[in-house]
């Protein structure tokens, strides 16, 4: 029955693309034979030049565009653990307001190059970067702020770095910099694509965004050099 039912279906759907002038009555003929059940409200009569409504079960992936220079910092929460061990947050608007702030990501806390070069330059020309009139210099990932405070205890990072947990993806999405490692046998999802940035004010004035993890572009002497 199903078999004979979908050929029943493809003839209809078939009648209905050639016909020149479809009827509303052959469109909704069309829509009940064609369309999957729920992909399309039923509320919502199908006229022509109106475009149907559809509904879907998971929202598909939306792409992104990756922010650019000049562009305004997107707003988000990030959070860290204090020397108690409780959660704090900042906005990034409190961290770059007035200021001139350095914002660099990682794909993840503990994976080898954000442990053994990304992060470790930062800290060691940290000073250089202060000298240079970089008043906050931050490390931002796709760890939650557990993971974080056990990844700065472990490299013995002090003041020189805050390390700051975009948990949920909120700041990395907000930027369109996502980069998804689902298919890698780790596990490690969807996290950040590898950058460094300079903003002032929460302007962005520049952007060194790497592809997916590679670290040619982000690092602190890269971010001396422009300044």
């Amino acid at each position: 029955m199903s078999a004979m039912a979908a050929t029943a279906a493809s003839l209809s759907a078939a009648r209905f693309l050639r016909s020149p002038s479809p009827s509303l009555s052959s469109a909704a003929r069309f829509q009940s034979l064609i369309l999957p059940g729920r992909l399309l409200s039923h509320s919502t009569p199908l006229r022509f030049g109106i475009k149907p409504r559809f509904i879907a079960s998971a929202s598909p992936a939306v792409a992104t565009s990756s922010i650019s220079v000049g562009d305004k910092l997107p707003d988000a929460t990030l959070s860290f653990l204090n020397s108690a061990d409780e959660v704090q947050t900042v906005s990034v608007s409190d961290l770059t307001k007035g200021k001139k702030a350095v914002i660099f990501a990682v794909p993840g806390a503990f994976t080898p190059t954000c442990s053994q070069k990304h992060l470790p330059g930062f800290v060691a020309k940290a000073g250089e970067l202060r000298d240079k009139g970089v008043d906050t210099i931050a490390c931002v990932s796709v760890n939650d702020a557990f993971v974080m405070k056990a990844w700065r205890e472990n490299l013995k990072i002090g003041d020189e770095v805050l390390l700051l947990s975009d948990g949920n993806g909120e700041f990395t999405r907000a930027l369109g910099v996502e980069l998804d490692l689902r298919d890698k046998p780790v596990g490690l999802g969807i996290r950040s694509r590898r950058y460094a940035l300079l903003a002032e004010d929460g302007v962005v004035k520049l952007l060194n965004l790497e592809e997916g993890g590679a670290f040619t572009v982000s690092s602190a002497d890269d971010i001396l050099k422009a300044l």
